[in-house]
């Protein structure tokens, strides 16, 4: 399995992000091809993203957080936020390059301490009613990985 390759980038990206978006998916894929896990919010989360302009929220949570998580944050991962207990929740203020077809985030609050003031730059796409992100970051073990999220608009 490899990572989807992504279109080009959205025409007027600027207006096609905003609204509310619920997540559908969510893969991780190391450089060999294969699907990695994140431990911290498993195979499947739950997880909705909320864009303003120039504003964002996004809130993500493990499925089944029934197991006794602990509270601690994950380890920190390249380009990436860390989730605490299965859950993790941050907002702050992003930039788009609409050419690039990138999105620059800086986290003004998060769940963990540790993300906020944190830069992350992540590849974005609006088709329609679906609003796919990419990012490369690392999995718990240090390997790189390309995280590919899809989410279906609400509003």
């Amino acid at each position: 399995m490899n990572a989807p390759s992504l279109p080009a980038p959205t025409r007027d990206i600027e207006k096609a992000i905003l609204g509310i978006w619920k997540l559908e998916t969510r893969q991780d894929v190391d450089s060999a091809g294969q699907r990695r896990i994140d431990p911290g919010l498993g195979p499947d989360p739950l997880g909705v993203v909320c864009f303003a302009p120039g504003y964002f929220a996004a809130q993500f949570m493990k499925r089944d957080r029934s197991g006794g998580q602990s509270t601690a944050a994950a380890a920190p991962a390249l380009n990436n936020s860390s989730a605490v207990g299965g859950y993790d929740a941050y907002f702050g203020t992003y930039k788009l390059d609409a050419e690039a077809g990138t999105l620059a985030t800086v986290l003004e609050g998060s769940i963990s301490p540790g993300n906020i003031g944190a830069k992350f730059i992540r590849h974005v796409r609006v088709s329609g009613s679906a609003l796919t992100i990419q990012l490369a970051t690392t999995a718990p073990d240090g390997a790189p990985i390309t995280r590919t999220l899809v989410f279906t608009r609400l509003m």
